[in-house]
């Protein structure tokens, strides 16, 4: 059993109690205990900046009341603990996954606008939090593609139980594909590698050059999936029970990944590694796009330390970022 807790993030919307039982799923997965934490936004001359000092109880907070009439005679229900705490929930909800081995919320609060399709705290978790973040969405959000589409195996259709996670061959990101293998294992699920490639490509020309040759796109398309094979193996060595499937696709990164999603258990995304010119965290274009757009949940997985990257495990990203 994992000391380390599943948190859920909770206000009492329909959104944060989709993600409550997800993360019941997940602790029970884990064989972690799971703690249920409000956060209840500071009063309008509060300091956002500042954390209260101590706990405020959680014996009187109607949002754990719910929760807890929500879960009362269930059964074979983890190591429960509930979270009273307040600041500005921006603040507090990166803070929990400092002590969390996942962090769960739904993609929007009781706050902003109903046409919203991802809330600010949700962003601030995923861009901050030091553990992985699954985002839940709505239920019947529209991808904008088929189903069946872009994330769609050869040859059949998911049953919406599928993992799905981008490879940049240019620079995988080793915390998100191990995560990726992980939650495939836990649930005894396919894993659904997309691996895109730029295409058509664009080059540059200064004024006299002459044109680049012509670039074979199945040449590409094979280089970019021998790659993938190659950073998959130490993954598919751990994790023999996991059946990973390589999709090399043409174009955006974000739309495969988004289409992908529609048919999707899960779709996993990587986190931008801080830069030298850019120490804040941050998140690429894809993983933003992917949030606001897909279907099904979205793992956010940040980057691990760097000693705890081995040299020949190259640096990186989930998927191709613009």
């Amino acid at each position: 059993m994992s000391t380390q807790p599943v948190v859920a993030a909770v206000d009492g919307s329909d959104d944060s109690l989709r993600a409550l039982e997800r993360a019941l799923d997940a602790a029970h997965r884990r064989e972690a205990p799971l703690r249920v934490a409000h956060v209840r936004q500071y009063a309008l001359w509060g300091r956002p900046d500042a954390a209260p000092a101590g706990l405020p109880t959680t014996e009187d907070d109607p949002v754990l009341a719910l929760v807890r009439d929500r879960l009362e005679g269930r059964t074979g229900l983890p190591a429960v603990d509930f979270a009273a705490l307040d600041g500005a929930p921006g603040v507090v909800l990166p803070e929990l996954g400092s002590t969390a081995q996942l962090l769960l919320l739904g993609s929007r609060g009781r706050g902003g606008f109903t046409s919203l399709l991802l809330g600010s705290n949700s962003l601030a978790a995923a861009r901050d939090a030091e553990c992985p973040v699954i985002v839940v969405p709505r239920p019947g959000r529209d991808t904008g593609t088929p189903a069946g589409g872009a994330g769609t195996p050869a040859g059949g259709t998911r049953s919406g139980t599928g993992i799905v996670v981008g490879v940049n061959v240019d620079a995988p990101d080793e915390a998100t594909l191990a995560f990726a293998f992980r939650e495939a294992a836990l649930h005894g699920a396919g894993l659904h590698v997309l691996a895109a490639h730029p295409w058509p490509p664009q080059t540059w020309m200064l004024p006299g050059e002459m044109p680049a040759p012509q670039i074979d796109r199945s040449a590409v398309e094979h280089e970019t999936r021998i790659l993938a094979d190659g950073f998959l193996a130490p993954h598919r060595a751990r994790h023999p029970e996991v059946t990973a499937e390589i999709r090399v696709l043409p174009g955006d990164a974000a739309g495969h990944l988004v289409a992908a999603s529609q048919d999707a258990g899960l779709v996993v995304v990587g986190r931008h590694r801080r830069r030298l010119l850019a120490p804040a965290r941050m998140m690429g274009s894809v993983t933003q796009a992917v949030l606001l757009h897909a279907a099904s949940p979205v793992a956010v997985v940040p980057p691990a330390p760097p000693e705890e990257t081995a040299p020949e495990q190259g640096r990186g990203s989930s998927a191709r970022r613009s």
